[in-house]
């Protein structure tokens, strides 16, 4: 699967190519084209193609340094935040290690794709985050093309994928590269601090409180209130692991709404920061964060098509859990050109 990102007047469109010598050639040709040596498989949907990701185009300028491996001070003095990655960090470790070697690696591959080099700002959406860092999609030139930097930093297992509030573009693009690199156990997927944490494990998951973590289970139930949609992975929402889902955010994406309702009984990945609420809970703003998973990895979970009614958050109780059926092993990931 091919995507572009072109500029075209102050936007910068995405959208699929065809495969093949006609299509690699307009590519070639075409002025202001983004294109990465990334690998990455697309996620299966069952719903179509994932919504197109439109950019912005930015600043352009020199990196003078790297903060951390997220983080970089371009020549002007602003500080930019890779948007849509997570890299590695001490506190990831209970107790913190310091140095991390995790942290270490993925600050020098940010070190050899960017240091000294002119980068290009491409943005959407959410401007700064709260420590007034620009948040933007980082494009760097590399023998004439011009690699996005955060499908590399993914792509290389130097990072995961999160969407800020507000920045939750291009995530079905984030999340390929990212695939990539945990199918082959890459970078920081080799290690365990960044294994899933299972749902069932709640004193763990409430011992990393604070931090952003992957979480799989079987769905016990969906509860749905007025103010919030709760997917629950115990018998006892009280104190075991639920992630909850406010109505905004499922009026914003009625997709998902339709995808909770045949969500008990299936196995699903949830991914976000750990809170306390009745036991460990994850507040999911964003589809991204929740996927139905398989026996080789996670896809995002597509609109169904038909629907299910589920109870009240007070009447739930335990769905039986479906057995899986095995797949076959994915084939090699196709192509992404950015």
């Amino acid at each position: 699967m091919r995507v572009r990102v072109v500029k075209s007047q102050s936007r910068i469109a995405w959208w699929r190519l065809l495969q093949g010598a006609a299509a690699a050639s307009l590519l070639a040709c075409m002025p202001g084209v983004y294109v990465s040596s990334a690998t990455a498989q697309q996620h299966d949907t069952d719903s179509g193609p994932a919504a197109a990701c439109t950019l912005k185009a930015g600043a352009s300028g020199a990196v003078v340094r790297i903060i951390d491996a997220e983080t970089i001070e371009m020549d002007d003095g602003q500080q930019v935040r890779l948007v849509g990655a997570l890299s590695p960090r001490s506190p990831d470790l209970s107790p913190a290690a310091e140095p991390w070697a995790p942290e270490e690696s993925a600050k020098q591959t940010l070190r050899e794709l960017v240091a000294g080099k002119t980068i290009f700002l491409a943005t959407s959406g959410r401007a700064q985050d709260r420590y007034d860092r620009r948040l933007a999609h980082v494009f760097v030139e590399n023998d004439g093309d011009r690699v996005w930097v955060q499908g590399e930093m993914l792509l290389r297992g130097q990072a995961r994928v999160y969407g800020l509030p507000g920045s939750f573009d291009c995530m079905h693009e984030l999340l390929a590269h990212e695939k990539a690199a945990r199918d082959a156990g890459l970078g920081l997927w080799r290690n365990g601090a960044y294994s899933p944490r299972p749902a069932w494990r709640t004193r763990e998951l409430l011992r990393r409180r604070n931090s952003y973590e992957i979480v799989t289970g079987s769905v016990a139930k969906v509860a749905v209130t007025k103010a919030r949609t709760y997917v629950n992975f115990g018998r006892d929402w009280r104190s075991d692991f639920t992630a909850g889902i406010e109505a905004r955010v499922l009026r914003e994406n009625p997709e998902l709404a339709q995808v909770l309702q045949q969500l008990e009984g299936r196995r699903v990945e949830v991914r976000g920061w750990i809170q306390y609420r009745n036991g460990p809970y994850i507040d999911i703003e964003h589809p991204s964060q929740l996927a139905i998973v398989d026996d080789h990895g996670a896809r995002p979970t597509p609109a169904p098509r038909g629907a299910m009614t589920s109870s009240d958050r007070r009447e739930q109780g335990t769905a039986p859990t479906r057995k899986q059926k095995k797949r076959p092993a994915r084939k090699a990931p196709d192509a992404l050109d950015l």
